[in-house]
């Protein structure tokens, strides 16, 4: 079993395999009270990403969006939970010296996107599950007047937007799709194209 590294001794080289191992070791976990494992959930916003014919970052942003939940030192959540865990910011902190802002940014906001679509999209509150209507408390509720005008001042909201509803919808039970393997090199990738060939 790989022991979890610090971010800062990840490189280049070893950030996917990293990524693949917490796919592998920890994957089959429960999903926040959801009829998906952790790796299911994740995996089908990809695939659903790939199925809409969304560009490679998309999708490797709706694969890694909720990978703070393995990396936060708090653990992942569950219906119990009387606090957040702020595993949008324990993911993005794994991921930010390797993976440009947009992706980085679908991460750290995707639980700001929850609460923003919430406040302005009537008909999506009454979409959520009871666990992600259980956590939206626990985030803060939809968000006020003055968060949407600051929220929406980030240059990558339409994206963060798209793969919150890519979230959403990766939580059918049954669903086949590719594991992470099939992923992997789409992620170097996306790495190698923000890095270059040295970290």
């Amino acid at each position: 079993m790989m022991a979890k590294p610090a971010s800062d001794t990840l490189t280049l080289d070893t950030i996917v395999p990293f990524l693949a191992d917490i796919f592998e070791r920890r994957g089959g976990e429960e999903y926040l009270g959801e009829p998906v494992t952790m790796a299911e959930h994740m995996l089908q916003g990809a695939y659903l990403a790939e199925q809409q014919g969304e560009p490679e970052i998309i999708v490797v942003a709706a694969l890694l969006h909720d990978i703070g939940h393995f990396t936060s030192e708090f653990g992942t959540f569950s219906m119990d939970d009387t606090h957040d865990k702020h595993h949008e910011e324990a993911g993005a902190e794994v991921l930010q010296r390797f993976f440009p802002d947009l992706v980085i940014d679908c991460v750290r906001f995707h639980v700001a996107a929850k609460r923003y679509i919430c406040a302005t999209d009537p008909s999506y509150f009454g979409q959520l599950s009871a666990a992600s209507i259980h956590s939206l408390n626990l985030q803060g509720g939809p968000m006020s007047p003055e968060e949407i005008a600051v929220f929406e001042k980030n240059p990558n909201v339409g994206d963060i937007v798209r793969v919150r509803h890519l979230d959403d919808a990766g939580k059918i039970a049954g669903l086949a799709t590719p594991g992470f393997a099939h992923y992997a090199p789409m992620v170097q990738r996306v790495v190698d194209g923000h890095c270059g060939a040295a970290v």
